[in-house]
Formats: C-alpha cells, sequence, structure tokens
C-alpha cells in the first residue's frame, strides 16, 4: 500500500501543493514581518486599536512559536506570537487583523465558525482512528470495517471544507478592518497586507486538497479490491 503508484497519482498534486503553499507563506510572513507600517503600530497595539473599534471585549495574549497567532473562540482570548505583538510592521498588522476578524465573527455568530468549532473534537477523534480502522479493515479484508475508515476520515474533508470559507471570510473582513481603522495608510502597505493574507489562504486550499486526494485515494482502493472479488 504504501508503494502504491496511485497514491502519489492522488496525493503527489496536493503535496506539491502544500509545498508550495508552505513557501508562500513563509517568504509573506519574512517579507512584510521586515517592512514597517506607515503609522508604526505594534501588533499587540494594532489589536487593542482594531478590538475596541469593533465593540469586542477580548483579552490578548502571547503564545509562544512562529506562524501560532490565533484566535481561541471558546475562552475569547486573541493570542499573538511574540513575533508579531512586538513588530511595527505590515505583515503583523495583517496578521493581528485576520485574528480580529475571527473575534469578529464569533461576535456576530458566524454559523461556519460554530460550525467549526462544534468539529474540533470529533475530528482531533475521527481524523486519526479513520486511518487506522481502513488499514486494519485491508488487512483482514473486511471491506466494512475499511469502508467505516474512510466514514471517520471524511469527517478531516468536511471539516477544511469548512475551514476554507471561514478563513477566507477572516481576510476579507481584515481588510475591511484595516481599510475603515487607517491602520495601513499607504497602498504599499494594504498591498502588503493582502498578499501575507492571500498566501495563507492558500495554505486552507491546500489543506482540502490533501484531504480529498487522500480520501479518493482510500476510495480506489476499496473499489479495486471489490472488483478483484467479484
Amino acid at each position: 500500500m504504501f508503494w502504491d503508484p496511485m497514491y502519489f497519482i492522488f496525493g503527489l498534486p496536493a503535496l506539491l501543493l502544500a509545498l508550495y503553499a508552505q513557501w508562500r507563506v513563509s517568504a509573506a510572513y519574512r517579507k512584510y514581518l521586515q517592512v514597517p507600517n506607515a503609522m508604526r503600530i505594534t501588533g499587540l497595539q494594532a489589536a487593542q486599536t482594531l478590538l475596541r473599534s469593533a465593540g469586542l471585549s477580548v483579552r490578548v495574549e502571547r503564545v509562544p512559536g512562529q506562524l501560532t497567532d490565533h484566535y481561541d473562540p471558546r475562552n475569547k482570548v486573541l493570542r499573538l506570537s511574540s513575533d508579531v505583538e512586538r513588530s511595527a510592521s505590515v505583515g503583523a498588522v495583517a496578521i493581528v487583523a485576520h485574528e480580529v476578524g475571527h473575534a469578529v465573527q464569533d461576535a456576530q455568530a458566524f454559523a461556519l465558525l460554530r460550525l467549526r468549532s462544534g468539529l474540533v473534537p470529533v475530528v482531533n477523534f475521527t481524523s486519526w482512528l479513520g486511518p487506522i480502522l481502513f488499514m486494519v479493515g485491508l488487512m483482514f479484508n473486511s471491506h466494512s470495517l475499511a469502508l467505516a475508515g474512510v466514514f471517520f476520515f471524511a469527517s478531516a474533508v468536511v471539516f477544511a471544507l469548512v475551514t476554507l470559507p471561514v478563513e477566507l471570510d477572516a481576510s476579507r473582513r481584515a481588510m475591511q478592518l484595516l481599510e475603515q481603522s487607517y491602520l495601513l495608510t499607504d497602498a504599499d502597505g494594504l498591498r502588503g497586507a493582502r498578499q501575507v493574507l492571500s498566501a495563507a489562504a492558500l495554505t486552507y486550499v491546500a489543506a482540502l486538497a490533501q484531504a480529498l486526494s487522500t480520501m479518493l485515494y482510500y476510495l480506489s482502493i476499496l473499489g479495486g479490491g471489490r472488483r478483484r472479488r467479484q
């Protein structure tokens, strides 16, 4: 199974897209974290300004790591990495605005965000159980068990499918927040913010492509096995 050429037919394009997306987001992050924003406002200051202008009561905390910035809807906390929190750059402000966009979604009860949050505990369980059931089903020639594995893994596809519009909407809100708040007042700054957000969005497209390609690969194996038994 691990050397099956079909795996590369299904998985290689999605893998290449994921690698390209990761390269793009890393390149945009490195580039625009070095470009000062016109207001010389740090990521932390931008978060406070945008949250205040949106009328949101959200705590801002520091989180370790790089590109670990996120909004926690359960605890109403916006967490910023050290680089973003302290940086007075175009990239930092763009990343902050995206996470504030999630906070606005939460405040407005954005249905897809709530659906994604509800799916998290389910997907954390089924995304690893699915492949195990699938492989055990193949080992013991149990079509029903392998099919159950595909069914469980399908939750990862649903999660990626829901996540993509949530992230795209957060980026759209981010640009609106930046334009309305005048945190980025120059055309170059706004262009840089769009590049950072577009690169980040591509990673979610790649995640959906990888989940879909894996599920299609599993289904192709099941279909081939059934034809051989007939």
